[in-house]
């Protein structure tokens, strides 16, 4: 895709800190339609404080994100989702004791019936969650009502991203999709993110990964320590040179669990100031 497009997402200069301590540095991004961005970084290089800031978990300290060229604030992970921004972690949020039907419409159940005899309607959501599964390509699914639990990885992460591009995603973050699947599963993955890329969807595809990357990827930016330390097109470096840089940075894996910690403990209070 051309950079002279307006991005449907967008993050300019963006830093992210908590009290005294700062996570992100000036982090200015862009993913297009029928685009996917591959987010690369070690483990703790601080992909899961950007994650949750473009996902409207946390809020900038500075800088603005963008859609469509217009200023957007999130105040919780409900605005972004009403702005079309969908963010599936490891196995979708899916829910393994729940069928496949009530899996793809949780929160969004159809009803038959009248007034307080509204029922959720099974067949409706068994047709129509069987129906999108194998638009994606996931043929193995025939049976609305088996159970989540007895599918593979990558067949969980297939249902979350239909489920997400059946309800209007324009933008769809994927939280390390492929980290705990065998080579096969994570095949069917990116099978689907490309898949989701040829529908029109931007894509941000976050991993540490990079021969997944170079699979599905149009645009690259590696994160270290918070901070963009490259940022190229496909074709413009080799998978050496990426992991090269990759392992460039000094993990801020334990800044963030410190902080997640911390958070969890003080009803969701960030460190002060020292002073």
């Amino acid at each position: 895709m051309s950079d002279n497009k307006t991005p449907v997402l967008e993050m300019r200069k963006v830093d992210k800190s908590f009290g005294p301590i700062d996570v992100l540095h000036e982090i200015s991004l862009k993913v297009n339609q029928g685009e996917v961005l591959c987010l690369l970084g070690d483990n703790g290089a601080g992909k899961s404080t950007l994650i949750k800031t473009l996902s409207g978990v946390h809020q900038p300290t500075r800088g603005e994100m963008l859609m469509d060229g217009n200023p957007v604030h999130f105040d919780r992970p409900r605005d972004a989702q009403e702005m079309g921004i969908a963010t599936v972690h490891q196995f979708g949020g899916t829910y393994p004791l729940m069928s496949v039907g009530r899996n793809f419409f949780a929160g969004n159940e159809p009803t038959k019936g009248v007034g307080p005899f509204k029922v959720f309607d099974r067949q409706k959501a068994n047709r129509i969650a069987v129906e999108q599964v194998q638009k994606m390509g996931i043929t193995r699914i025939t049976d609305g009502d088996r159970l989540v639990g007895g599918l593979s990885g990558g067949e969980r992460q297939s249902l979350a991203i239909a489920r997400a591009v059946y309800f209007g995603a324009r933008v769809l973050i994927l939280d390390e999709p492929t980290a705990a699947l065998g080579v096969k599963q994570a095949a069917h993955v990116l099978r689907i993110v490309n898949e989701a890329k040829r529908r029109g969807l931007a894509v941000i595809f976050i991993t540490h990964q990079v021969m997944h990357a170079m699979a599905v990827g149009d645009h690259f930016a590696v994160l270290i320590r918070g901070a963009i330390a490259a940022d190229f097109r496909k074709g413009a470096k080799s998978r050496e040179e990426i992991a090269d840089l990759m392992a460039g940075g000094e993990s801020m894996a334990d800044l963030e669990a410190n902080i997640e910690g911390y958070m969890e403990t003080h009803d969701g209070h960030v460190p002060e100031p020292a002073h």
